[in-house]
């Protein structure tokens, strides 16, 4: 008989599984569930980024590509990097074409940590930061970012986790799961504190295109900061192409040169298919990038409101599709708000804490949903609070 926990690396053994899928597992084993806890665009992938894809098909290009991606959508991204930043990438040597954002985070960590190498991971934050950092031996650092500072990153905070083992800073805004976003102001602040270290940024950006108040500012813009910052984006969020898995990693080429090794090792290459359509994407929907983030806002916007108005506090997000609103005015923990929430008036939602300790107290609410579904929502949370307030009150 095999012991099989002996077999397992003891870090993945200990290792929780995503707080996020665990909501969502159960919610699709009811009926009549509202699920407002992924964080998945309803709109269709644009069409012609479709037909770009089945065009590549019917002529064949199903083959590998080089290994960091096709010369002509590096070429793409680096044009997209200028023309949304004035940022200029070598498209030969300084960006990586990934699977997803994720694979990028991922072979960006493992280049970078060896054990005992400190990590400050902004939270609240996605998931899969800390547990990269822990498979690769490293210490994550969480910097516990709060309302009252719009869950941005500040100096202080900063300055006061670094020690002499700090070596790289996660930085995801607009952020997931707050929709916080850092301003320029706020960056170069955070740069200030950096120059003159060693340490490397790896700045999160997949939710670049969905800011809702100005333009979106990247760290990379800053005196100083390309040459310490890994840019990570993708086409997931703003193009509504999850199930593509496609992104990309731009960054200082040393760096990059390494990164590719990983890559090469684990991945080849992403997806051909994929990459085809991701070049049609880049040069040919900034206008479907618009029409879907206006209706993202009109959703921000009234779901902010209803949730105020029914009694949970809510931070006006900036950036992504989501809203944290805070349940701690309801005496229950985020997951016990989570799971009654769930089982007794079929709404699916995810726990704060799924994303930091800093979250308990606070639930994530996604709005890549129709405006429908997040009434009817918002109907089912105002009759759970008026239960919950009835048990209080011993009614």
């Amino acid at each position: 008989m095999i012991d099989y926990d002996k077999l397992i690396s003891g870090k993945c053994r200990v290792m929780k599984p995503s707080g996020i899928r665990r909501f969502f597992d159960v919610a699709a084993q009811m009926e009549d569930v509202i699920s407002l806890g992924v964080g998945e665009p309803d709109f269709q992938t644009p069409w012609n980024v479709r037909q770009a894809a089945i065009t590549a098909l019917e002529k064949g290009k199903t083959k590998y590509t080089a290994n960091a991606g096709l010369m002509e959508l590096r070429k793409a991204v680096g044009g997209y990097i200028e023309r949304k930043l004035g940022v200029s990438y070598d498209d030969e040597h300084e960006i990586i074409i990934t699977v997803g954002g994720s694979e990028g985070i991922d072979i960006a960590i493992r280049t970078l940590i060896d054990p005992g190498d400190e990590v400050l991971v902004v939270e609240p934050s996605f998931v899969c930061y800390s547990p990269i950092v822990s498979l690769c031996g490293g210490v994550p650092v969480p910097l516990r970012t709060t309302a009252e500072n719009e869950f941005r990153l500040t100096p202080e905070l900063l300055r006061e986790n670094i020690t002499p083992r700090t070596k790289l800073l996660i930085l995801p805004f607009p952020n997931n799961p707050t929709g916080a976003v850092m301003e320029r102001e706020d960056l170069e602040k955070i740069a200030e504190v950096l120059r003159g270290t060693d340490i490397l940024v790896l700045s999160d950006e997949i939710y670049s295109e969905l800011t809702y108040s100005g333009s979106h500012c990247s760290i990379v813009q800053i005196d100083g900061m390309r040459e310490r910052t890994l840019l990570v984006n993708g086409f997931s969020k703003a193009y509504s192409m999850t199930g593509w898995r496609l992104g990309y990693v731009a960054g200082p080429a040393p760096v990059v040169k390494q990164m590719l090794k990983v890559h090469q090792y684990a991945i080849m290459s992403s997806p051909t298919i994929s990459q085809f359509a991701a070049i049609e994407a880049l040069e040919n929907c900034d206008a479907d990038v618009v029409k879907m983030r206006d209706e993202y806002d009109m959703r921000r916007r009234w779901l902010v409101k209803a949730l105020n108005d029914i009694g949970l506090t809510c931070f006006e997000p900036k950036g992504a599709f989501y809203v944290f609103p805070s349940i701690k005015s309801t005496g229950l923990s985020s997951e016990e708000f989570c799971e009654r929430l769930l089982y007794e008036h079929n709404v699916a939602v995810v726990p704060g804490n799924a994303f930091g300790e800093c979250g308990e107290g606070y639930i994530r609410i996604s709005y890549a949903y129709s405006i429908k579904h997040i009434m009817t929502a918002v109907e089912r949370i105002k009759d759970f609070l008026a239960d919950l307030d009835k048990q209080r009150n011993g009614s």
